[in-house]
């Protein structure tokens, strides 16, 4: 986008919110271009921010990964664990004025549970919501799930969102284009421009809660009147459009603008999110070559962490090799099974592919030239894998095309795809049961990519009923091991996850498990 762009589309927001009576502006550049606005049909880490500001959950988690009460007023647990009864706050409205009850919320979670790994993990324990009245809902289970009120305030996956009834009636594989919700910031759908701007007002009759605001969860106040998503690939206009004043805060700067974004005066450069994202590729496994674990092993040794992060970050201190399907530095980091990957072998990978089966056919890889990422790693993981034989297409598109086609489950080349290298921020990895990509479930009903493991997922199961802390590492161990035998997802490294903003102009940035926009006040 020119600055001429820029300046016009500056120009248009200042006469609305000059004929609005002096409205205060906060002016963000989103790491990409908002496509789809339904948080609970897709994963895509802009959605998830899109989705956390407009829409509400029961609970939330703290800067702990805590949950802590948001929609509801009170809840009780019986002794078993096998019942719950949860009672509404009674001022929730949504952004069309009406009441938020019990039959949207049970729409909703009916949905989610779907979609989302916790929500069908909650599902097969034979979760069922009723309505007792407008404001009150029970929840009882056939076997004891010991992530109720984690998975009912997750901030990663598709989320747990409460949406109206109407719109939580969608085909859950089908993405909701209202995006009407009962969180602080009210999305403006009159004013969104698909590749230019996405518009965000404060919602008047939002009623926070009283305890201090921590993470997700908390007061959620809005200090400013509106918020505007102006979109500029080019980053180092988007960096100079920072220093200048014209744009408040950069959600995800690329490295090559560091220096310039660190001699600016009034600009700081930090990590909002509380764990370091990391990176991946991911193979979709319905397919040949990649249904073909031999073709994942090949695939795997061909990965040069060093090497695909220094081409993204450039900055070796920001970014650590990692070889842990759960983000290195959480509650279950673990390398164990990596040892044989460690280190590129080529030799290695081109006979597993050949014993593999492949015989040349045409290999398509997802990649969008809008997103930093993806812009710098996947000619290196094309160079990698052209090394070793495979027959290499890039499908590069727009990112909005990119998680359009993610999701199917078409033949690759004609709809679908066979690998995708992307990253996901930490707080979607840590847990076993929030980290999507390592759900071995069959059925395809499972994040895209859709792996199938019997063995691997009664693994994962056992170490989520797991209770007793030396068992629960043993059964944690013999999981990852079984990650790096199985390859759902090969692990490309740690990084840093930074963001930019004035900070002569905006204060009270907090620290959540994605970024939030709520507390943030603008001179």
């Amino acid at each position: 986008m020119s600055y001429r762009h820029l300046a016009a589309l500056l120009l248009g927001s200042t006469l609305i919110a000059g004929a609005a009576s002096a409205q205060t502006v906060l002016r963000v550049v989103p790491e990409a271009d908002l496509r789809v606005l339904d948080p609970v049909a897709v994963t895509v880490n802009l959605t998830r921010i899109h989705g956390v500001q407009i829409f509400e959950s029961l609970f939330a988690w703290n800067d702990k990964f805590e949950p802590q009460p948001m929609m509801i007023e009170s809840y009780s647990k019986a002794p078993d664990g096998l019942s719950y009864t949860f009672t509404l706050r009674p001022d929730l409205k949504f952004h069309d004025g009406s009441t938020v009850t019990t039959k949207d919320v049970i729409a909703s979670l009916n949905r989610w549970m779907k979609r989302d790994a916790m929500g069908r993990r909650m599902a097969a324990n034979g979760a069922v919501f009723e309505a007792k009245d407008d404001r009150v809902l029970s929840l009882t289970l056939k076997q004891n799930f010991a992530f109720v009120e984690f998975s009912l305030g997750s901030g990663v996956g598709q989320l747990p969102v409460i949406m109206r009834e109407k719109e939580a009636m969608t085909d859950p594989n089908t993405p909701v284009t209202e995006a009407i919700g009962s969180g602080p910031w009210k999305f403006n759908k009159a004013e969104w421009a698909p590749g230019a701007k996405t518009v965000y007002d404060k919602f008047a009759d939002y009623k926070p809660r009283t305890e201090p605001t921590n993470g997700l969860a908390g007061a959620k106040i809005v200090k400013v009147d509106r918020m505007e998503w102006v979109v500029l690939p080019d980053n180092t206009t988007a960096a100079n459009a920072l220093g200048r004043g014209e744009v408040d805060f950069m959600q995800s700067p690329s490295s090559d603008v560091f220096p310039l974004l660190k001699r600016m005066k009034d600009v700081t450069v930090d990590t909002p999110v509380l764990l370091d994202s990391q990176a991946w590729i991911r193979p979709n496994m319905l397919y040949p070559p990649f249904n073909n674990v031999k073709a994942r092993q090949a695939l795997a040794l061909t990965v040069n962490q060093k090497e695909y992060l220094m081409a993204f970050i450039g900055d070796s201190d920001r970014f650590k090799e990692c070889y842990a399907f759960f983000t290195c530095g959480g509650p279950f980091d673990t390398e164990v099974g990596s040892e044989p990957y460690r280190r590129p072998d080529m030799a290695k990978a081109r006979q597993l592919l050949q014993e593999s089966g492949y015989k040349g056919e045409k290999v398509y890889m997802l990649a969008s030239s809008e997103t930093q990422l993806s812009r710098a790693t996947f000619p290196v993981v094309v160079e990698q894998m052209k090394a070793i034989g495979f027959n290499v297409e890039v499908m590069n598109f727009d990112w909005g095309a990119v998680i359009a086609r993610w999701i199917k489950k078409d033949k690759p080349g004609e709809g679908g795809w066979n690998l995708f290298p992307a990253g996901s921020p930490g707080a979607v990895l840590f847990h076993p049961i929030g980290n999507f990509y390592v759900d071995l479930s069959c059925g395809g009903n499972n994040g895209a990519g859709w792996p199938c493991d019997e063995e691997g997922e009664k693994l994962r199961l056992q170490l989520l009923d797991a209770t007793d802390p030396a068992e629960r590492k043993q059964l944690l161990e013999a999981f990852h091991k079984r990650l790096w035998e199985y390859l759902p997802l090969i692990p490309a490294g740690q990084y840093e996850s930074v963001s930019a903003w004035r900070t002569d102009r905006v204060q009270g940035v907090i620290k959540a498990p994605t970024l939030a926009y709520w507390n943030i006040s603008k001179k």
